[in-house]
């Protein structure tokens, strides 16, 4: 009796593993055959099926949280249908100097939008220019108010926003706010229930408490825009906390760039903010009060670019390639958090290989110390390809531009990480101007001081720069 049922426990112990192994391999089947037809990068094909076989069902359980894009396919019904890219030169490339034609001739094609003249450029530094000016034109609009932000503190500059939103709802204005789920603050969001109670239209992007939607949590709207009456609108780095006050003296000071932009280009960015809206809350904006008529009203040229994990996907990086490639002259860059991926660092090389005068400016202590740690094992390859990297002396500088050959721009709120350029929901600008160029090519050379030399990364102690090579590993998600 005994022996019949050991015979009978051990034959179902192993029909129970033969299960588990089907079950396994079925797993680990379906994580390869998906991973083969959806992902394009051959290291995120082998990371994952890899990491399927080797244990399937932590393998498929990881993969079906992080591993799928599940918002492509929300967030293209959403989209505004772009402006068809012509294939050759048009009429438009007369209002782009020559030597531009094959990068505006790239970014159309790249972002399927002309760039527009008529714009005037403002650049501010920090909120204690900005905030001002912002809240000014809230208190002028008349017909409608758009504004979005990565982080919207309930402090004392929050509370100042939230309270002429509330004002400009009461004499009649239509509002709509969008507050990143995650910088917003995940568990609390203070200040969009302030608004909320308010009565003020605002929608919360990306957020839920609920366990199958995790995955979003990795998802954020990096994106920081107001825009009024449709007319005007300011764009950059600059998000709305008491820390960007340096003239209040905070705790822990942020430095940031932000831009003021009036003409045709707005309507751009409206189109951008439109879509948004209906990705977070379902509403269309339409009609006079978002799309007036536009006038030209300054010197500028300018593009809208967006990015994002869904239709959008790595459009930023693809302008930033193609203006490495046509970079005559000088590429310089600020950015708080530098960790492109290889393709954006090889391409940085091979600029400066070739003669151009490439220069990297960073935080020498960001507010991310880990981020500091990649960096510093990510950046060797460059300094010893020509290119010249500077560490900026605090405060911490939030700032984020791109010059190039001291007549192309690029602004917003995109840093030079691949979360960025591909898990977040990003918008820049791309403004052809050379009086804008100098000023941020001055406000760059201002902090090319101290550079990062490959002898002060050789002298870093053997623990530390096992430290440092470790927190690279994680680069995707930093």
């Amino acid at each position: 009796m005994e022996n019949a049922l050991y015979l009978w426990l051990e034959s179902t112990a192993l029909l129970r593993a033969d299960v588990a192994a089907l079950i396994g391999t079925a797993l680990a089947f379906s994580v390869t055959v998906h991973a083969l037809l959806r992902k394009r990068r051959v290291s995120v094909v082998v990371g994952w099926i890899g990491l399927a076989w080797l244990s399937p069902v932590f393998g498929t359980v990881l993969y079906l949280l992080f591993g799928i894009n599940r918002v492509s396919r929300r967030a293209r019904k959403f989209r505004s249908k772009p402006s068809a890219a012509p294939n050759d030169a048009s009429t438009e490339d007369a209002v782009v100097p020559e030597v531009m034609w094959p990068l505006d001739r790239a970014v159309r094609r790249i972002t399927g939008l002309p760039a527009l003249g008529g714009n005037a450029v403002r650049l501010f530094r920090n909120g204690d220019e900005a905030y001002p000016a912002m809240l000014a034109a809230i208190g002028r609009a008349r017909a409608s108010i758009a504004l979005s932000s990565y982080i919207f503190r309930d402090d004392a500059t929050g509370r100042a926003f939230c309270g002429a939103l509330a004002e400009a709802r009461a004499r009649g204005v239509a509002v709509r706010v969008i507050i990143d789920g995650i910088g917003g603050g995940y568990f609390r969001a203070a200040a969009y229930r302030r608004l909320r109670a308010d009565a003020v239209p605002a929608a919360l992007f990306m957020h839920s408490g609920l366990p199958w939607r995790m995955p979003f949590l990795n998802l954020r709207s990096h994106k920081k825009l107001l825009i009024l009456d449709g007319r005007e609108a300011f764009t950059g780095g600059l998000n709305i906390s008491q820390p960007n006050r340096l003239r209040a003296r905070p705790a822990h000071p942020i430095r940031d760039t932000h831009f003021h932009l009036r003409g045709p280009v707005v309507e751009q960015l409206m189109l951008a903010f439109a879509a948004d809206w209906a990705f977070a809350d379902g509403g269309a904006l339409d009609g006079e009060a978002w799309f007036p008529n536009l006038e030209p009203t300054g010197p500028s040229l300018a593009r809208v670019v967006v990015s994002g994990p869904d239709a959008d996907v790595e459009k930023i990086e693809s302008v930033i390639l193609q203006a490495l490639a046509c970079a005559r002259t000088s590429f310089r860059l600020v950015t708080p958090y530098f960790l492109p991926d290889e393709v954006v660092m090889s391409a940085l090389a091979l600029a400066a290989q070739r003669g151009i005068a490439v220069d990297v400016i960073v935080p020498r202590v960001s507010d991310h110390r880990t981020i500091d740690w990649a960096a510093r094992a990510h950046v060797a390859p460059l300094i010893r390809s020509g290119v010249r990297i500077w560490l900026d002396a605090p405060p911490f500088d939030h700032s984020k531009a791109v010059v190039v050959d001291g007549a192309w721009c690029f602004v917003g709120s995109a840093n030079w990480d691949m979360r960025s350029f591909r898990l977040n929901f990003e918008l820049n600008v791309e403004i052809y101007d050379a009086r804008l160029a100098a000023q941020l090519e001055a406000f760059m050379r201002a902090k090319m001081e101290t550079p990062l030399t490959l002898e002060a990364l050789n002298d870093r102690v053997l623990p530390v720069r096992l430290r440092d090579a470790a927190v690279r590993l994680l680069l995707p998600y930093l």
